[in-house]
């Protein structure tokens, strides 16, 4: 069987050399801040020049990291079969972190997000057949910050068996992260999104996650945050460079730390619009880039983490359902490994239950769309052909029973007559979007945590809270 799956490229392999050899000049001669003793030690004994906290990585530190960085990363799931192997050439699709505000179905339901939200946004996506995994999608604004992650993270395992990817404030998390994923059935089910500080440089807290994460053989996920013509130049191949300098750099760290470490390259991806200074996420050079990206990283043979799925737009309008269509399908195109931020809404300011809903839908539609066409004795079906003939049907035949299961079949996408999507109240994709939202929210959770593990779980929650007020 031969399989022609629908992929996009931005960069060949001659555009990859490229990139990859300005990114070795910049880290050779322009070098990176590392705000970390420990990994300034690391870097200085592996043969890195260490000025300060200013370092010039040679060339033979980045390929041996690249070299011992494992190709495939495991991430388990808590019981329901469905975890991740991430690697180059496959997508999984999920949500986002730490929004500020809940969006409804009308542009007037906009509210601060709780801690609430977190475990019944996982309650939710532990229903959507094509979410693969799970981020908060909520920064609860009830909490003290030092303790919200440890509270986020509980309240994901309470609803979700799926895997987790987690942005803790503080690296002193991990363990109770760990602990806790493995109260919920897996201490190995979730992974660490972590970024640097742009340009180039690695801050304390996200060096020490670096470092922590690699010895703890917890999966980072690593990933820029720049802006072009803000904290990277107004270039796209120059803000691939930047980016990809970040990358590299964070890499070596982490690999220093624990040769062989579970590691996720993130790709480049932020810009801003000139006239309001506003952070954009669905531009069309940001998108480009992030593709270019996706392709340099699986020229590395690494999984990628990118974004789709999302909007710009401030309520569920028109805009946001160009824009989430739109950056869905390229994104998934591109290859991009760990495709998140769906259902973000307001450039990342906002989430939205209907959004994430309306998203699994169009997940379905990309993944048939990704399948792309297979080419083999039954799927040419030359024996069918000759047995229907000209002017015959297929209609009636066995064969097209059997194989029209293989085809997609949406649940809120109308696709009836006019008259019978009349008859049936003629309503729009938001409004039955809205109604399933609803009845996903109010039915019996898909599965729950026994009772002794809430316990377990409330017992580390109690310590971290405890920890967390002796830290304020």
């Amino acid at each position: 069987m031969t399989r022609f799956p629908l992929r996009t490229a931005a960069l060949d392999e001659e555009g990859c050399r490229a990139v990859h050899e300005a990114t070795i000049k910049v880290l050779e001669e322009t070098g990176v801040e590392v705000q970390h003793d420990e990994a300034l030690t690391l870097l200085r004994r592996a043969g890195a020049r260490v000025d300060g906290t200013r370092v010039r990585l040679p060339r033979a530190l980045v390929d041996q990291a690249l070299q011992t960085v494992p190709g495939e990363v495991s991430v388990s799931d808590r019981g329901d079969g469905r975890g991740l192997r991430l690697k180059s050439g496959v997508t999984y699709f999920g949500t986002g972190s730490d929004c500020l505000s809940m969006l409804g179905p009308t542009a007037r339901d906009r509210r601060p997000v709780t801690l609430a939200d977190v475990e019944q946004m996982a309650m939710v996506q532990e229903k959507l057949p094509n979410i693969d995994f799970v981020l908060s999608m909520a920064h609860p604004h009830e909490l003290d910050p030092v303790f919200a992650p440890v509270a986020q993270f509980a309240a994901m395992v309470r609803g979700t068996r799926k895997p987790l990817i987690m942005v803790p404030e503080n690296a002193e998390h991990l363990e109770r992260f760990r602990e806790m994923a493995a109260i919920g059935g897996a201490a190995d089910s979730w992974a660490l999104y972590a970024m640097p500080t742009p340009p180039l440089v690695h801050g304390r807290e996200s060096a020490d996650r670096l470092v922590r994460a690699a010895r703890l053989e917890i999966p980072i996920i690593y990933a820029s945050a720049l802006l072009q013509g803000a904290t990277a130049p107004a270039s796209p191949a120059a803000f691939l460079v930047v980016a990809n300098a970040e990358m590299l750099s964070g890499l070596v760290v982490h690999q220093l730390a624990h040769s062989g470490a579970p590691f996720v390259m993130g790709v480049a991806q932020g810009a801003m619009n000139p006239s309001t200074a506003h952070v954009v996420y669905c531009g069309p050079e940001e998108m480009a880039v992030q593709q270019a990206s996706a392709d340099l990283i699986a020229s590395y043979g690494l999984p990628s983490f990118g974004d789709g799925g999302c909007s710009d737009a401030q309520s569920l309008d028109e805009q946001w359902a160009f824009e989430a269509g739109m950056t869905l399908v390229v994104a998934a195109q591109a290859g991009v490994t760990l495709l998140h931020d769906v259902g973000y809404v307001g450039a990342g300011t906002a989430s939205s239950y209907e959004a994430v809903v309306l998203l699994d839908e169009m997940i379905a539609w990309v993944k048939a769309y990704l399948r792309g066409v297979v080419l083999d004795e039954e799927s040419l079906a030359l024996d069918e052909i000759a047995a229907v003939g000209p002017g015959g049907t297929h209609l009636g035949r066995k064969y097209t029973r059997r194989h029209l299961r293989d085809y997609h079949r949406p649940t809120l996408v109308a696709q009836e007559s006019h008259d019978a999507w009349r008859a049936g109240g003629g309503s729009t994709l938001l409004e039955r979007a809205a109604a399933r939202t609803a009845e996903l929210r109010a039915a019996a959770p898909a599965w729950e945590l026994d009772d002794s593990a809430r316990r377990d779980l409330d017992r580390v929650l109690h310590g971290a809270r405890a920890t967390a007020g002796e830290m304020v």
